[in-house]
């Protein structure tokens, strides 16, 4: 029997539920810890491959929050956040909440040549059409996303968990890079929040529409030299962009050259690429999985944005604004 709101036993009738699938169960059950919640995994797999989704409590008109970045492996983790999804809606769910910290296929979110799809605008609709009442997300690749679906989409900025640490290092002489000329506001933003740096500086690239995962520098602007140089992105994928802007960086007088991004791909060789080249250190956060040889690798700091997320989960679950503390 319910009274005034609350079930007789001292909960209440909307509280809310975590669910995680296979992509980055580590962040996930971190944020369940924080929040003192337990968390299910209802994921598993026939024998020939097709996902399966079972054993979830009950959800009736209870708030879902479902954690599953799209990454490394993308089309699997896409479809297993699709079904939970289902599964949640089909079982009379109040809200679902899709919490995604890496959304696969943003870098696909416009038409750069001709019979393409926008990729991005595709998998987003997907999530809408599944049932989905809202998404949250950890530095989209660009913020006009938001637009490709209906129900409301919270963005929070990698910059809430990765400035603290970088602060930490006590840089002087400090100058804020950008790899390309897309990240300038990106580059801006940092500066601005690091009282220590004395200006940004922009590395020109090239990049082959028609190759993936290849570009190189051509030139810069700002002033370099002698300074400790931070470059700022939203995703190392394959390393190449950052590899060569601290080359280009380095060859114009750099004293030092850091990076800081939000999501840690590593793709292909990108670790051996980096361990070899004039980068001091990579900052980046668990918002994908990371591999053991990315861990073990000298180079490499791991922030996590559990923190960040589950006071995320918190507000949403109240209605408090997250744009008062959480979005820098």
């Amino acid at each position: 029997m319910v009274k005034s709101g609350i079930v007789e036993n001292g909960q209440e009738p909307n509280d809310y539920i975590l669910l995680t699938g296979r992509s980055n169960p580590a962040l996930a059950q971190t944020i369940a810890d924080t929040l003192h919640k337990e968390l299910c995994q209802p994921i598993s797999i026939f024998a020939d491959s097709e996902i399966r989704v079972k054993g979830i409590p009950n959800l009736r008109r209870r708030h879902v929050f479902i954690i599953q970045p799209t990454s490394p492996s993308a089309n699997d983790h896409i479809m297993e956040l699709l079904f939970m999804i289902d599964a949640a809606k089909r079982a009379s769910a109040n809200e679902i909440i899709a919490v995604i910290p890496y959304f696969g296929y943003s870098r696909q979110d416009r038409k750069e040549m001709p019979r393409v799809p926008i990729s991005a605008s595709v998998v987003a609709k997907m999530i809408e059409h599944a049932g989905a009442d809202r998404i949250l997300t950890l530095d989209i690749h660009s913020e006009q996303q938001e637009g490709f679906v209906r129900i409301p989409w919270d963005n929070l900025y990698g910059s809430y968990s990765l400035i603290p640490e970088i602060k930490k290092r006590n840089l002087k002489h400090l100058v804020v890079a950008s790899p390309d000329k897309g990240g300038v506001v990106r580059a801006t933003a940092y500066a601005g929040r690091l009282e220590e740096a004395e200006g940004i500086a922009i590395v020109y690239k090239e990049r082959d529409i028609n190759v993936n995962n290849q570009s190189r520098a051509l030139g810069m602007i700002g002033n370099i030299k002698d300074k400790n140089i931070l470059i700022v992105d939203d995703i190392i994928d394959t390393a190449g962009t950052i590899v060569s802007a601290a080359e280009h960086l380095k060859a114009n007088g750099a004293k030092s050259v850091r990076v800081a991004a939000t999501h840690g791909i590593f793709s292909r060789d990108a670790i051996d690429k980096i361990n070899n080249s004039f980068i001091e250190e990579v900052i980046v956060t668990d918002s994908v999985a990371l591999s053991d040889k990315v861990k073990q690798s000298k180079k490499v700091s791991v922030v996590s944005v559990a923190p960040l997320l589950s006071a995320a989960v918190k507000k949403i679950r109240t209605g408090e604004s997250l744009s008062h503390d959480l979005i820098l």
